[in-house]
Order: structure tokens, then C-alpha cells, then sequence
């Protein structure tokens, strides 16, 4: 066969890439939206916009946020903000901004038609302009977009779009620690083995573990909440920062239109200073690594040689297409894949930083990326945790059990003081040392080794070394910690009564 004819047979079934097209045309297959394989438009290429996976990466809140077609709008949208503040100031004709806002309504434009001019001009939003200079009526047209430049609009534009997302991160952040602390109170005194370096360590509670999921989650409410008055600004300062086009009245038009748009004003123009959005992405990303140890806990908790936890299961789910028996944490699973995710994206916002002299596009365009993708991320692992939490089986009778197994071990810091107030403590670690490891060693009950050494039963009444190897007797203040933690939780929700108005966190030293 020869070379050409063969390279035909094996490119992909679109021809564009070759001369002649492919040498067999591709076999037309329906599908169940009537379209053949043949006319796919190749639409979704990025895994949140799958129609089969993207659940798992995405949200519908996310997409609409960040939906190609309706950036574009906000565009418009932030122009025609412009407008209105010089009419407000006087600086174009009286009825100019009315006109442009009617232009600026969805479906005057066809954004779609201008897809060539984007790709032909190379220039992000020049085709836009002149899409929206041609439908305004009269001359509004040539008032559009007067003394600013480019990124004043995306930037402004990209302000709005994260603080949609910060509104969908608070009220999925408000549902999961209301979640939290309906989980924390019934298990306050819920004893379990408490472990460190994958091992039996010391008794706790599922309450006092919970608490700590609770406390974290509070933390990065106060975060967020501190995070909307840095980040939250608009951009209109001309091409280098200066004001130049506004002719002496930037200052002024900067603070009305950023009151008509709800943002804040900047001491001066950001192009080049990304600090705000690369603080947004890493505050998203800490938000997610929360997420991460909570979710990767309840798949470690969820093996069967543990089975204290257990995401809810509902019939019709399948864990294998070979093992028909499996009920995998996959949720769970999926909330570690995406806390992961949303860290790689943050850090690409953190090199968006390094920029060159007064504008450099290089991070702009890299934020258009960074920002929409941790923004996915992490409203993703928020909805999925959510569920997850919403369906979780607690098992307690494992956890008592569990502890049982390995109960007097987890006594031996309370045999270890108890005993280090009568000979000390350093004596009294290297004692009980011994008597632990030859324990572990030999495979016999600790209790038994305990018994069998005079230097530890001499000094202590047979009714009191049965108490000091209780593990419920050691769970120390786990109890109250956990009541704390849950009222602060309870002070953070309380003072919104609206998901997605910022919350205060109170501070860390006040009583509860």
C-alpha cells in the first residue's frame, strides 16, 4: 500500500487536516438526539462540559457562570454600566446610555456570528465593540467603550464573575456546616479509636472529629468574607493606569461605576497587580483541601476492615463492571480528585502574577483559565461533599467495637501518668513502655502484662487500673471542645439570614 493512501485510511474521520479528505467518508450512526456521529459540532471539549462526566467537575451554577456566550454578555453588560456612569456625570449626551443598554439586552446581539471576527482580528474584544456600535441606535454606538481600554471591561467583568462564585461557595458552605453540626451533637460522647500515623493512638470522639471539620470550615467562612473586600473591585483606569482618556474626571467615574456594579474601588489600577485574583484562587484551593481531608477521612473510615463510616447507597449504583459486589466511596473519592485539581489551577494563578511593565496578557488570558477552573473545582467538591455528608451512615456499633479491640492500648498515656505521679514520668514512660511492647510482641492482652508487674500493681488497687485501661474513662475535655466548636459554628450562621451574604467569623479567643 502505498504511504499516502495508507495515512488517509488512518486519519481521523474529519478531513480538514487533508488535502483530498479521508479515503472512506465516516459511517453516518444516529444518535438519541437525532444528530448523526458525522454532525457532531465537537462542542464539549473540556471534561465540566462533558454531557457523560461533568457532574463530577462542574456545576450548573459554574457553567452558567462561566458559559462562554454569557461572558460575552457580561461584557456587554459592564459597557453599558460604563455608559450609564458618564450620563450620570454628564460626559456623553443625555438618552446615549439608554440606547446602549437596549443594544446590550441579550439576543440584540448575535454573538455567535461574530466567532470569525474573533479568530480573524485576534483581538478578544474589538469584535464585540463593533457588534454593539452597530446595533445601538442613532450615534450611541460611538459613545461605547470612550477612555477605557480592554481589560478595564474583562477585568471588571471577571469581579462580577467571581463574586457569583463566592455566593455559590457560601451557600453550599452554609449547607454544609449546618450539615456538621447536626452530625457533631449527636455524637459528642460517640467513642471511637482516635489514630495517628494510620495507627490506634488515644480514645476520641466522632464528635470531637466532626468539631474539627467544623472549626476549619469556619475559618474559611472568615476567609471568604475578608476575601470579598480585597478582591471585589472594578478595573477602569485606561490603557497604562492613568486615567488618561477621562480628561481629569477618572477618579470620579471610577466610583460611580463601580457603585452602579456593587464592586469596590481600587487606590489605583491593577493590569499588572493579579495579587487579588491569585488570593482568590488559593482562598478557593485551602477551601478545597478542607474539603479533600473530610472526604479522603470518610474513604479511609469506609474500608471494610474498619467500616465505622459509609457513604449513602442508593440501588442502581454500580462500583465495577466486573465485581458486581462493590459499593465504592467514589464520591468521596472524587471530592480528593477535585481539592487536587483545584490546587494545580491556584498555583497557575499565582504565576499569573509575574507581569511585565503596565499591561501584559500573558496572565490575564492564563486567569481566564485559572479562575473558571478552580471556580468549577471547587463548587463541584462542595456539591458532592454535600451529598455525600447528607447520606452518611454513621456506625457506631463499629466504632465501640473497634475501640474494643484495641481498647487497653489506648490507655497507656492515662496508665503512663497516673503511674509517673507516684515514680515520675520519664520512669513511668520507660516502664510502661516495656510492659506495652513485650505485649504487642507476644501477642498477649495488655491487661495481662499489666497484672504480671509488680511495680505497677503494687501502687495501684485492681478497681482503678480497670479504670485507667477504660477507654472511656480517657477521652479527656472531647466533650466540651466539641460544644465549642459547634457554637461558633452556630455564631457564624447566625447573623445571615440569606445564603450567600458573607459571614463573620467570630475570633478565635472568644468564649463560648
Amino acid at each position: 500500500m502505498d504511504i499516502s493512501r495508507r495515512r488517509q485510511q488512518t486519519q481521523a474521520p474529519h478531513g480538514d487536516a487533508l488535502p483530498h479528505g479521508p479515503a472512506h467518508p465516516p459511517r453516518a450512526v444516529e444518535g438519541e438526539d437525532g444528530r448523526t456521529a458525522a454532525e457532531c459540532g465537537h462542542e464539549h471539549g473540556h471534561v465540566v462540559d462533558s454531557l457523560f462526566h461533568g457532574e463530577g467537575y462542574a456545576t450548573a451554577a459554574s457553567r452558567r457562570i462561566f458559559c462562554d456566550r454569557c461572558r460575552l454578555q457580561r461584557w456587554l453588560s459592564v459597557e453599558a454600566e460604563l455608559t450609564a456612569s458618564q450620563e450620570q456625570l454628564g460626559m456623553v449626551a443625555p438618552g446615549t446610555a439608554e440606547r446602549v443598554a437596549r443594544a446590550c439586552e441579550p439576543g440584540r446581539i448575535d454573538l455567535a456570528s461574530l466567532a470569525p471576527e474573533f479568530r480573524r482580528t485576534g483581538h478578544s474584544l474589538v469584535p464585540l465593540l463593533r457588534g454593539l456600535a452597530a446595533t445601538c441606535e442613532e450615534e450611541a454606538g460611538e459613545m461605547v467603550h470612550l477612555g477605557a481600554t480592554t481589560q478595564d471591561i474583562q477585568d471588571t467583568a471577571q469581579s462580577l464573575e467571581m463574586r457569583d462564585v463566592l455566593g455559590e461557595v457560601d451557600r453550599e458552605l452554609t449547607a454544609m456546616v449546618t450539615r456538621l453540626v447536626a452530625l457533631a451533637e449527636p455524637h459528642r460522647d460517640t467513642l471511637m479509636v482516635g489514630r495517628t500515623h494510620g495507627q490506634p493512638a488515644l480514645p476520641i470522639t466522632f464528635g470531637l472529629k466532626v468539631a474539627s471539620w467544623l472549626d476549619e470550615l469556619v475559618r474559611h467562612g472568615e476567609r471568604l468574607a475578608q476575601l470579598r473586600e480585597r478582591a471585589l473591585v472594578a478595573q477602569l483606569h485606561g490603557g497604562v493606569g492613568t486615567m488618561a482618556g477621562f480628561h481629569g474626571r477618572g477618579q470620579e467615574l471610577l466610583a460611580v461605576f463601580a457603585a452602579r456594579l456593587g464592586l469596590g474601588v481600587p487606590a489605583v489600577g491593577w493590569h499588572v497587580a493579579r495579587d487579588r485574583v491569585a488570593e482568590f484562587g488559593t482562598t478557593l484551593a485551602l477551601v478545597t483541601g478542607t474539603l479533600g481531608r473530610i472526604a479522603e477521612e470518610i474513604r479511609v473510615l469506609s474500608r471494610a476492615e474498619v467500616g465505622e463510616l459509609s457513604e449513602g447507597w442508593e440501588y442502581g449504583r454500580v462500583g465495577s463492571s466486573t465485581m458486581p459486589h462493590k459499593r465504592n466511596p467514589e464520591r468521596s473519592e472524587q471530592v480528593v480528585l477535585l481539592a487536587r485539581l483545584a490546587r494545580s489551577a491556584a498555583a497557575l494563578g499565582i504565576e499569573g502574577m509575574v507581569q511585565e511593565h503596565e499591561r501584559d496578557a500573558r496572565g490575564l488570558r492564563m486567569e481566564w483559565v485559572t479562575v473558571a477552573d478552580v471556580s468549577h473545582y471547587t463548587l463541584a467538591a462542595l456539591a458532592i461533599l454535600n451529598d455525600v455528608l447528607a447520606g452518611l451512615r454513621v456506625h457506631r456499633e463499629r466504632m465501640a467495637a473497634n475501640a474494643a479491640t484495641v481498647a487497653e492500648f489506648l490507655c497507656t498515656e492515662a496508665l503512663m501518668l497516673a503511674l509517673g505521679d507516684r515514680i515520675g514520668k520519664q520512669s513511668a514512660h520507660t516502664l510502661v513502655y516495656e510492659v506495652s511492647q513485650r505485649a504487642q510482641s507476644d501477642g498477649r492482652p495488655l491487661r495481662a502484662c499489666v497484672r504480671e508487674c509488680g511495680e505497677i500493681t503494687s501502687r495501684f488497687a485492681p478497681a482503678t487500673l480497670d479504670d485507667l485501661l477504660d477507654p472511656a474513662h480517657y477521652v479527656g475535655e472531647a466533650g466540651p471542645l466539641t460544644d465549642r466548636a459547634v457554637e461558633r459554628a452556630r455564631l457564624w450562621l447566625g447573623p445571615s439570614e440569606t445564603p450567600g451574604t458573607p459571614r463573620p467569623a467570630p475570633a478565635e479567643g472568644v468564649p463560648t
